[in-house]
């Protein structure tokens, strides 16, 4: 019952409602992620997106209690067995499985409103990938993920706007820059799968140092 962390670093990990027996999700887990799993009682995974440990329902507080946890016959493959508390999927489904490629259609309708629950950000943000895998072909935010070249001049344009409207225009149009170029930097860190977590996370760290010493220590 080892887990070899070294051959293993990322633990995939299917959650399944411990009743009804629904696959609700896939994650992974590295070491630290699974001890507090064990310790707590709730699921705990690492994302590759924000690269970091977070509690599932850390946000929405539809958090995995966890009722049995059962390793593969290699050792290499978790299965949860957990209560569900509220919903799974970041989407408000009650799974993550929600599209039939057999079908080619949604199978399941979202049951909570998740934009209440999550910031404005986070929600765009997945917002955009969606867009990103779609087939939508009217889409701006497609247009741009398609067209990189497009999508860097949009962001210049949008930091350009932006300083104009500090300088010589309304505090309403100094927020209407700075929402566009706030869309558009979130469809650039899309492009690149970098959640914008990651962005807060370094804001944190940067939080406390001043903008002389943060970049003092970027030269070094």
């Amino acid at each position: 019952m080892n887990i070899d962390w070294n051959k293993t670093p990322l633990l995939p990990v299917i959650s399944q409602d411990a009743i009804t027996n629904e696959v609700l999700m896939l994650a992974y887990m590295n070491q630290e992620a699974y001890e507090l799993t064990k310790t707590t009682g709730f699921a705990h995974y690492f994302s590759r997106s924000k690269q970091r440990i977070w509690k599932k329902g850390e946000s929405s507080n539809h958090t995995q209690e966890i009722v049995d946890m059962l390793l593969d016959c290699d050792n290499d493959t978790l299965l949860l067995k957990v209560k569900q508390n509220g919903v799974a999927c970041h989407t408000g489904r009650k799974s993550c499985f929600f599209t039939s490629v057999t079908q080619n259609k949604i199978i399941s309708e979202p049951e909570v409103n998740m934009n209440a629950l999550y910031g404005v950000v986070d929600t765009l943000y997945h917002t955009i990938l969606e867009r990103k895998s779609g087939q939508e072909t009217k889409s701006w935010t497609k247009k741009l993920l398609d067209n990189p070249i497009l999508l860097n001049e949009k962001i210049i344009e949008e930091a350009n706007e932006l300083c104009k409207a500090i300088k010589e225009e309304s505090d309403e149009q100094v927020i209407y820059e700075a929402a566009d170029l706030l869309y558009h930097s979130l469809v650039g860190l899309g492009s690149r799968e970098i959640s914008p977590d990651r962005v807060k996370q370094e804001l944190a760290r940067r939080f406390g140092m001043s903008g002389i010493e943060e970049k003092e220590n970027r030269i070094k």
